[in-house]
């Protein structure tokens, strides 16, 4: 089954994830078993979401494996496995929005980087390092001479 969905809110991390209502391509086979239905598939999603060192856009798709097995009501899964474990069939129908949120969330990085060598910015100024000349660099007073540099400016 080859599907095009919109995706649901909450779909990513604080720097990173699948904006809400963007599509989601669905590539999924569902398996009749003898405890329910089994799917497996995978799932190409784009993402967005600020770099980590730098702060720079990313734009990106990410393609998920997805696997869930959702079970038949009164099937031997009640007794051996608690009610949030394993998926449920609602009639004829599935909910795949747990099961895409929990697969998607889980691949996305934790700490996204634009590109793998970004150094990140100058603590100082804020600059993206990258952007800056090889000999940046900002002169640091030391606070406990603070008070001659003050006599030093009255003397110029």
């Amino acid at each position: 089954m080859d599907r095009v969905v919109p995706a649901p809110t909450d779909m990513g991390l604080d720097l990173i994830g699948v904006g809400e209502g963007e599509d989601v391509v669905l590539r999924l086979r569902l398996e009749s078993v003898s405890e329910g239905v089994l799917m497996s598939g995978t799932a190409h999603v784009p993402v967005r979401g600020e770099c980590g060192r730098c702060l720079r856009q990313i734009v990106d798709t990410l393609d998920v494996s997805v696997q869930e097995l959702f079970a038949y009501e009164r099937s031997t899964t009640d007794e051996t496995a608690e009610e949030e474990e394993v998926g449920r069939l609602h009639g004829d129908l599935i909910d795949l929005e747990p099961t895409l949120r929990d697969a998607v969330v889980l691949a996305l990085p934790a700490n996204p980087l634009c590109r793998v060598d970004c150094p990140g910015l100058c603590p100082e100024c804020g600059v993206p390092l990258d952007e800056l000349p090889d000999d940046h660099g900002h002169e640091r007073a030391d606070s406990r001479w603070a008070a001659l540099s003050k006599l030093k400016t009255l003397e110029e």
